[in-house]
């Protein structure tokens, strides 16, 4: 008997289960993703930059198991496994993965962010932003809001395709340690990028942003980086979520509410304490997912859990970066590596991570991660460092 299993969202975590799931011969695999190219979302600082376009063909990284359908989803009708697109389509499934990333929102709580701010986490924000930019002059100063990873790629690559950067922030890569924390701020500086740190944007206007403290600073273009988000599917499907809206599974990632549901990627909250958004740690939970499911088509129990962190790669421009490492449980540690080496271990990364896509696309299965994050023993102790 054929199994339907629907992937709803095609990037880094939708791609990777959809791909896994190939090794089964007798599954049907549908992905459903609104755009029909793959986004490499680690690129979208370079794709305003105007030295990559941030996008594959899925016939390089999809397999050619999977029916792609550009379409958006609009609900999960959990009780008769169905779901609802935008087109007016609906389309059944056995197993649903669920794997629709995260956003970058902008806040409603600073008056005029909406209006007058423009983010960089998704493609269709970073192409509306590269079409702002081409109307600033290069002499006009920029604003960068967020010093976080995004925030700090983007300061960096603005500043040294030769703009006027600002990066305000509450903190400088907060995720960093001290060591990682200095080689940035080191790049930043020799770049020309004005670090303000300690700050709070309270207003955006067309021409500048405001301060907490009431000062003004010049900014042509505001970029905001600050802060992710999901979308609100699973909300808006009458299931279980946390407090951000990721979907609340167990640690196998299935579903708290329907056990033919299984989550990947950043819209995932196992057990309501989720890992970091990241692209090098939705891979592996996509591969969990996979195997969740596999495991339960074979009649096999489900395993928990338990990815390793590596570290933080960080691109500071095309000629350095910040490799940041950490422990297994995430947290940084003292270590890092900075200069040109980083920026050509960054760019390896990137390209890695599209062809682990393309390997496990012609090879499904062959996708591994480290383990050993301790997750289970750290949630058990009720302080989980994810």
């Amino acid at each position: 008997m054929t199994t339907t299993v629907v992937v709803v969202g095609g990037g880094y975590a939708g791609v990777l289960a959809a791909n896994r799931l190939s090794q089964r011969s007798d599954t049907d695999i549908v992905m459903v993703n609104p755009r029909p190219h793959f986004v490499e979302r680690i690129r979208l600082h370079q794709l305003v930059a105007g030295n990559d376009d941030a996008v594959q063909d899925y016939a390089t990284v999809l397999t050619d198991r999977a029916k792609l359908v550009v379409d958006s989803a609009t609900r999960i009708d959990a009780a008769s496994r169905q779901l609802h697109l935008a087109s007016g389509a609906t389309m059944g499934y056995d197993y649903l993965v669920y794997a629709v990333g995260s956003t970058a929102p902008l806040p409603d709580a600073v008056p005029g962010a909406r209006d007058h701010a423009v983010p960089l986490g998704e493609y269709e924000a970073a192409q509306r932003l590269t079409q702002r930019l081409s109307d600033v002059p290069l002499q006009a100063p920029i604003v960068v809001v967020g010093g976080g990873l995004t925030g700090i790629e983007a300061a960096s690559e603005f500043a040294e395709a030769g703009r006027r950067v600002t990066l305000v922030t509450g903190a400088l890569g907060p995720s960093l340690a001290k060591g990682g924390r200095r080689s940035v701020a080191k790049r930043l500086k020799m770049l020309g990028v004005n670090v303000v740190e300690n700050a709070t944007v309270t207003q955006v206007h067309a021409d500048r942003i405001t301060l907490r403290d009431g000062t003004d600073l010049p900014s042509a273009a505001t970029v905001w980086t600050a802060g992710f988000g999901v979308p609100n599917l699973a909300a808006a499907s009458g299931l279980t979520t946390d407090r951000l809206g990721r979907l609340l599974t167990d640690e196998t990632l299935t579903s708290v509410d329907d056990s033919s549901i299984i989550a990947a990627g950043d819209a995932a909250s196992p057990s309501g304490v989720p890992l970091r958004m990241s692209c090098q740690l939705a891979m592996p939970l996509a591969s969990h997912a996979a195997d969740t499911l596999l495991a339960r088509l074979e009649g096999k129990k489900p395993t928990n859990l338990n990815p390793a962190s590596v570290g933080q790669c960080i691109s500071l421009g095309r000629h350095a970066g910040t490799i940041q490492m950490s422990h297994f449980n995430d947290v940084a540690m003292p270590m890092h590596l900075g200069g040109r080496l980083a920026a050509t271990i960054k760019e390896q990364v990137c390209k890695g991570t599209v062809s682990f896509l393309t390997k496990e696309a012609r090879k499904p299965g062959s996708y591994s991660w480290p383990k050993g994050g301790k997750r289970q023993k750290n949630l058990q102790k009720g302080a989980a460092h994810v």
